[in-house]
């Protein structure tokens, strides 16, 4: 574990010794005079950390990392890229780049991020309802126009190399499924709510959650994973943030019509356009279970049956009207575009659904350890398991609300 990953780990349990241990990293990675650093343990902080420092001379700065154990990528953050293809994007003052020391340094800015608006709309509060509807409105519009300008062809070696890999598909075969969930060689248990379960037991289950009957287990699942997001294919490609979930976007309500403004691109550069949706398709719509888990788990009714090997869930989680307008926006304004786009160029991959689906598969799964009993309650555990069966197979029976969204992409083609 480097520096970086222990400040993120502490940053719960012992911020005074995450700060110490940020300062000397600090100190030995940029030239600046440090007085203190503040870490901001946020919800959104799933493998990240961010905050402010104070320096000798008074000046305040923001700074904030992506933290990937496992790493494979070994360089990460084309802020500057971009910006040249026209992203409103905050750049940094300050960064490095190098895998295991990925930081960078921002000047203070007061807008609140996204996450942050939403997270309020969602628990009561809707005074910026139309606001935010109208900002992501507007920016889901220009990133389809993005995507039309950057749209080129790219080669499998330069495929292989892109950043966004690391969220996906690196994650699959990079140690992190193994250390999560166990191998051939070392099983795990998950606690859900009837008790403990092997996940050798778990990912041979066959799926019914709410009426939605699945063929597939879970080891199915992955294996088709592991095939379908290769990273070094030939395919059309675009400049993209990578990682735009609504955690790392500002709104901005102070210049003219509110607006989105894009940071902490980690994972940005040149990648398949359908990659670049996914985390905001899974992580701004279905995943505050993931952020609030002791919250989700207090309003969440679940329950669990077993008929031989299948296994009957049924919950009531359900959407916040504008975790249904995030996905909205981004089916209408992008995907129904650019599918038929892609189709009517003869450069749409006959597999583009399960493509889609596997890496949206990945972020309930992979993004945390569903087995970690400390992040996690039982049910929490339970619905993420079915979310990630959801993302990553078709449902029989009663369509899921992913498959419902991709059906209506389907019929644009038409």
């Amino acid at each position: 574990m480097n520096v970086l990953e222990q400040i993120q780990a502490l940053q719960f349990t012992d911020k005074a010794g995450a700060e110490a241990l940020l300062c000397d990293f600090i100190a030995a990675t940029f030239t600046l005079n440090v007085e203190s650093v503040e870490l901001r343990p946020l919800a959104v902080s799933l493998n990240s950390f961010n905050g402010i420092m104070t320096l000798t001379d008074g000046r305040r700065l923001f700074f904030k990392t992506h933290i990937e154990p496992n790493g494979v990528i070994g360089e990460y953050y084309n802020a500057a890229t971009l910006a040249q293809a026209g992203y409103p994007v905050l750049q940094p003052i300050l960064s490095s780049t190098e895998a295991g020391k990925q930081f960078l340094i921002y000047e203070v800015i007061d807008d609140p991020s996204v996450f942050d608006v939403a997270w309020v709309i969602e628990r009561g509060d809707e005074t910026r309802v139309s606001v935010l509807d109208r900002a992501q409105g507007r920016a889901d519009q220009a990133l389809w126009g993005l995507y039309q300008k950057t749209l080129e062809k790219q080669d499998a070696q330069s495929a292989a190399s892109a950043p966004i890999h690391q969220l996906f598909y690196h994650r699959l075969t990079g140690g992190r499924l193994a250390s999560f969930y166990g191998d051939d060689a070392h099983d795990v248990t998950i606690t859900l709510p009837d008790g403990e379960h092997s996940m050798r037991e778990v990912r041979q289950a066959q799926w019914t959650i709410n009426g939605q009957v699945y063929a597939e287990t879970l080891a199915d699942i992955i294996a088709r994973a592991v095939e379908l997001l290769d990273p070094a294919v030939a395919d059309v490609s675009i400049i993209g943030h990578g990682d735009a979930h609504n955690g790392n976007v500002f709104l901005r309500e102070h210049e003219g019509e509110p607006s989105l403004l894009y940071f902490d691109p980690a994972f940005a550069g040149r990648h398949h356009p359908l990659l670049d949706l996914t985390k905001p398709l899974f992580h701004n719509v279905f995943a505050m279970w993931m952020y609030f888990p002791r919250v989700i788990a207090d309003e969440l009714k679940i329950t669990l049956e077993r008929d031989d090997a299948r296994w009957i869930i049924t919950h009531n989680y359900a959407l916040h009207p504008v975790r249904a307008m995030f996905l909205e926006s981004k089916i209408y304004h992008v995907l129904e575009r650019l599918v038929p786009f892609l189709k009517a160029r003869n450069e749409l991959r006959s597999d583009w659904r399960g493509y889609l689906k596997a890496a949206l598969f990945c972020c309930p799964f992979l993004t945390m350890n569903l087995a970690d009993t400390a992040k996690f309650p039982p049910q929490i555990a339970l619905l993420g398991l079915s979310m990630a069966i959801e993302m990553g197979s078709e449902s029989a029976g009663q369509r899921s609300l992913i498959d419902q969204a991709l059906d209506d992409v389907e019929r644009a083609l038409a």
